[in-house]
Parts: C-alpha cells; structure tokens; sequence
C-alpha cells in the first residue's frame, strides 16, 4: 500500500486533501490521471447499467435534502457506528475496528458484546491508555440552511445516494408513465463522519458512490435479484479485476440491515484484506413505504395488466467508486525486472537489472491508452512527425497523449507507472525509410514496427478493452 500511495502521488492520481496544510483525515483530492481512470470507470458503469438498457432512468439528486428525508429512512435514529474514547486524550476511535485488529469477529456483535469482549482482552486505545465504554456515533454530517441557526434550519450533508432516488420514484413514474420492472440509477457524491478514516481510499469521510434502485413486483424481486449479481460480476470483468479476487459473500440475517431480507457482498481481496467492494440487497417496500408514510404522498404503483395497486419493491445494486479506483489500482500494481534493453544499468563485470513498477490497467480504464514519443526532443523533423502521428491518433482515441520530456528509456518508465497499454516512437527510420512506427507493449516490452497508416487498426485492436 505504501508503495501503491507513493506512486498515486508521483504520478499525479491522487493526493492527500488540503496537503499543504497538513492534510484533512478521510479527505483525498484526485489529480488529473486520478480524474481520467475515475471517469473511465464511471464511462463504464453508466454504459452497462444505463445506456445499454430501456429500463433505467439516470438522475442526479441533490447533496441536501429535507431532513424529514433523513427521519423517515432511519438514519437520524439509526445510522450508527460503535464508537469508544481514550479516558485521558479523548479521542475516539472505531469499537469494531479496535476488536478486528485483535483478531476478533465482530459480526452479529451488539454494543454490549464489544463492551464485554474489550474488557476481557485488556484492550487499550492506540495511544496505549484506557477506554471508555462502547457506545453508537451518528455519522451524518450535520449543517444549517438559512441564516439562523436552530432546530428548524438543520440539515444534512447526505450519508447515501440511494434517497434521492426514493422520493423522485413518484416523479419518474409521473413524467415518464414506466412499466414495471424499471430501474434509477445515479452517480454522486456522499458523506460520512466516520471516526477512524483508514486504509487509503477504502474508508473515507466524502466519497462517491455508482448506485441503482430497481423496482419490481415482489413476486419477481428472487430473479430479478439474480440477474443483477450477475450483471456486478460483470462490472468487474468490464474493469479488469482479476476474477479469483473478488468473492462472493452470502452475508447472514443477523448481519444484514433492517430492512433487507437478501443481501450478497462482493468482496475483494485487498492489501488489508478481503473487504466489502459491492453490496446487493433486496430492500422490499421498506423505502417507499417510510416515505409514502412521512410525506403522505401515495408512492403505490397501479399495474394496468393485473388491476393491481401495491408499493414495489426494490432490489439495489450499490457500489463505491473510490473503492473501485483502489481495487483497480491494487490488482494491477505490477513489479518486474527487465533486462539490458530498456531497464538494467551497467556495472563493473556486466549489467544488472533494476525493477520495474508498471500499473497493468485494462486499457477501458487507462487513463492513457497511447503515448506517442519522437525518439529525440531535439530533432525537430522528428518532433513535427511525432506531432502529426499524435493528432491522427488524437481524433479516433480521445485518451492519447504526448510524451517528449527525458530520455526514451525515462519515458517508458512514466508511462509504465501510468499503466499507458502502448507507447508509439517515432524514429530516424519512420522518416528515412518509411518503415512505420515502433510500437511497445506495455506488459511485456516487446516492440514492434507498425505503418503509420496501419496504426489506429492495431491501436483499435489491441486496446479495445
């Protein structure tokens, strides 16, 4: 992880939030190749949940909503997290996550469970002194609206994206007239005060979530839930995840949330350990029905063929983005060692080689799926050339870029630590002989010569995916 985080930073994906002030706990700032792999996924997720399908509605509800939202969904009296606090610095810190890094399974432990097994082990904080007793922190985000500030004006950053698409389900259904089944899916932004932000990207107080609430009759919630644990299986192979990584989680009543009578976790196999990519749960009519309930808005839905009136169900897919971007760049952080040609340096009695660190993205989620290279920056016939074979690439591979800065063997290394699939050199023989262009694998290094009029087919090719 310390050298994945190293790389994120040199290499411009990812930054500590505020760094220049020291950083802000569980905030992180994506620079532009961060921004470009985000957006890619997302690219990916909207295709296959949205774009390639007549039954889902895209929306974009707003970060703040009324805080009746809030009560009726139970997050004001029950979205929660075991909280503990060090008796004498008084910082706080997560009860469950203190009792996993002691080896203990906390599922299906209730507050008094932790309580007790924290005594029993003699645990202390990280700062090595006593704790206080186990207790529930809310971790929603409290503002105000308006210019005064009390009861009446409270409001809350949103904890889930999910919401907002339960109180515009009667909007859909009166602007767009869907049959059942139909689905909403969104992508935005949400917010948790967690007490113990950690493991990178994983844990964070803002991130971003890609998620779908899909409404069905309960008679068909069993295949219809079927269908989309297949679908996020899919999604991951769409992004390149190596499939032996992500496991499947049947996860037990005891452990499942109130409202749910299915859920399925995709988990992943992570530095830190097998942990929660993806969720599937079948929520039933909970949802619509809290909200028909505080809003006394009738959110039932009336099906013409039967002559039937009931309140849907919902089965939701819901994934996290920034854990997305962690895994993809977890499973594809790559060290190798190359040989005398591009990679070793020479020393008294031969050459050694040197290791190399390379990001092996599937090219769908590059940021860059080409580099383009004159092979000297000081050789303006070359430059020129370079340029030309950059904008013909430019206007079929939006995601192309040029690279002239430092020696040839110094770029490749960047664009290996970029996970750029190809680099194309333009050279003395591109313009003396005509032989085309050298092309270089990324994963294996092998270079080959391609025409340039042949290059877009092979780029198409072989970095289709």
């Amino acid at each position: 992880m310390e050298s994945l985080i190293s790389l994120c930073k040199r290499r411009g994906f990812i930054f500590q939030g505020s760094e220049i002030y020291g950083g802000l706990a569980g905030t992180w700032d994506y620079g532009p190749l961060g921004v470009a792999l985000k957006n890619n996924i997302k690219k990916i997720w909207w295709k296959r949940f949205v774009d390639d399908r007549d039954d889902m509605y895209g929306v974009d509800a707003a970060l703040l909503m009324n805080p009746r939202t809030w009560e009726a969904s139970g997050h004001v009296a029950g979205f929660a997290d075991p909280l503990v606090e060090d008796i004498k610095t008084k910082r706080r810190f997560r009860a469950d996550h203190l009792l996993e890094d002691a080896g203990v399974d906390v599922k299906g432990m209730t507050l008094a469970d932790m309580d007790a097994k924290i005594k029993e082990k003699g645990l202390k904080s990280p700062d090595g002194n006593a704790l206080g007793p186990v207790r529930q922190f809310n971790m929603m985000f409290k503002t105000n609206i308006g210019a005064t500030e009390d009861g009446s004006s409270i409001s809350y950053l949103r904890p889930e994206t999910a919401q907002g698409m339960f109180v515009n389900f009667k909007n859909i259904l009166d602007t767009f007239h869907p049959k059942l089944s139909f689905g909403m899916a969104q992508i935005g932004k949400a917010f948790r005060n967690e007490i113990a932000p950690r493991d990178f990207l994983f844990r964070a107080r803002e991130f971003e979530q890609m998620e779908i609430e899909y409404f069905v009759n309960p008679k068909d919630w069993e295949k219809t839930f079927e269908h989309f644990r297949t679908e996020v299986l899919a999604f991951t192979q769409d992004i390149g995840l190596t499939q032996k990584k992500v496991h499947e989680l049947e996860v037990a009543e005891a452990d499942r949330a109130f409202y749910s009578k299915r859920t399925i976790d995709f988990e992943f196999d992570f530095p830190f350990g097998k942990k929660e990519l993806y969720g599937l749960a079948y929520r039933t009519d909970y949802d619509l029905k809290q909200h028909s309930e505080f809003s006394k808005v009738d959110l039932s839905y009336f099906d013409e063929e039967s002559k039937e009136r009931f309140i849907p169900h919902c089965i939701e897919p819901s994934f996290g983005l920034d854990r997305t971007v962690l895994a993809v760049l977890v499973d594809a952080y790559q060290e190798d060692e190359m040989g005398a040609e591009e990679g070793s340096k020479e020393k008294e009695g031969g050459s050694v080689t040197e290791k190399r660190v390379f990001l092996k993205l599937a090219p769908s989620v590059a940021p860059y799926r080409v580099a383009v290279f004159p092979l000297l920056k000081n050789k303006p016939v070359l430059v020129e050339k370079a340029e030309d074979v950059y904008k013909m690439l430019k206007k079929v591979i939006p995601n192309v870029t040029f690279d002239d800065n430092g020696n040839i063997g110094k770029r490749y290394r960047r664009q290996d630590e970029i996970g750029t699939p190809y680099c194309v050199t333009v050279d003395f023989d591109t313009i003396e002989k005509g032989t085309g262009v050298t092309v270089r694998d990324r994963d294996n290094g092998k270079q080959e010569r391609v025409m340039i009029e042949e290059l877009i087919e092979y780029v198409m090719k072989n970095a289709h995916n």
